[in-house]
């Protein structure tokens, strides 16, 4: 066990957790929301420090990041446990492992390897993947401040529900996070993963003020959120809240875990998502999980010049120069390399 950060003392020998937005009250003995995180003798600590669940190598188009470093590979790294439970999770075996099991898996995997692995097989960023960061925050954190001091960019993939005070704990330490956004409207969300939507939006905010690079991916599910008024809605939100230059992901669902009677997204689904996303001001919306030459390419917001072109979760040709559009010169919003950034 791992000594936890952000809880607080209670009454009756409970605890607080305040790492994220479910605040849950943690009696003795107990373990919260996430199953990972438990009440020993009055004080918080995490059962997944250093035990991880998964880890590979993988390009940093797959998380997705299309505008962090392309082409580059990201070291990819879980541990069990989550705080959601949505319907639709495509990880669901490790995820919801401690609650379905009721145990801890893991093998041992220190920071201090996470960094010297990555490094060794030649990965530009590690990413916090696969489950959820914020319930091995500790671990991810330790990992982060090590892989900085190396050169590392360090990547979250995450629901969106971290409370303010981590954030700006390991803002300095955190480059990018790519969050899921998975409807908007409050009860289609709640009843997709069991928590609210204003969480996730506050989260949102908070990460574009402490200046980390966000994009945004919304899972189009038939019959969930796939009307032209919500998704309407999510794009505005992005190009009126965190910026025209934010990039949004759009990708398609399949039938999986317990959501088997929904059907699979049809790609004109997608295709209309991208359109209302770039009618509502967003500079750059992707489609996902389909091919779709068109919805996968960077193009300059200006002059329209072909820049970034991907192809099976992979860059195929990337004419950035230092960030810029090499035809007309316009900044491209992103992280472009080690040191050719674009504008935010």
């Amino acid at each position: 066990m791992h000594e936890a950060r952000f809880w607080k003392k209670e009454d009756g020998n409970a605890v607080r957790c305040e790492l994220c937005r479910f605040h849950c009250r943690i009696a003795e003995g107990e373990t919260g929301l996430c199953g990972v995180r438990t009440n020993r003798n009055g004080a918080l600590y995490s059962l997944v420090y250093g035990r991880s669940i998964a880890e590979a190598i993988d390009p940093i188009e797959k998380k997705p990041f299309y505008h962090v470093e392309p082409g580059s590979l990201s070291y990819s790294i879980a541990t069990v446990g989550c705080n959601f439970r949505c319907l639709h999770c495509q990880n669901h075996q490790i995820s919801q492992w401690p609650r379905e099991r009721g145990t801890i898996a893991g093998e041992s995997l220190s920071p201090e390897l996470v960094v010297r692995q990555a490094v060794a097989s030649g990965c530009r960023s590690i990413a916090y993947t696969y489950t959820e960061p914020t319930i091995y925050y500790e671990y991810a954190f330790d990992c982060a401040r090590l892989a900085k001091q190396q050169g590392l960019r360090n990547l979250f993939v995450t629901n969106g529900y971290t409370e303010t005070a981590p954030l700006e704990e390991v803002a300095p330490f955190l480059d990018a996070a790519n969050v899921d956004l998975k409807a908007f409207r409050d009860d289609v969300h709640r009843k997709l993963t069991g928590a609210r939507l204003q969480g996730v939006l506050e989260t949102l905010r908070t990460y574009r003020k402490l200046g980390v690079w966000i994009e945004v991916t919304t899972l189009v599910i038939p019959g969930m959120n796939d009307d032209e008024e919500q998704l309407r809605d999510i794009a505005g939100f992005i190009a009126g809240e965190l910026g025209p230059g934010v990039p949004w992901h759009v990708t398609a669902f399949y039938p999986t875990w317990r959501l088997l009677d929904a059907p699979p997204t049809p790609p004109a689904t997608l295709v209309r998502a991208r359109r209302i996303g770039l009618e509502a001001g967003l500079q750059f919306v992707y489609t996902g999980n389909i091919a779709d030459d068109e919805g996968s390419r960077t193009d300059c917001p200006r002059c329209g010049r072909a820049l970034v072109e991907r192809g099976r979760m992979r860059t195929a040709r990337n004419l950035l120069t230092d960030g810029n559009c090499p035809g007309c010169g316009t900044a491209i919003p992103g992280l472009w390399g080690r040191t050719g950034q674009g504008g935010r």
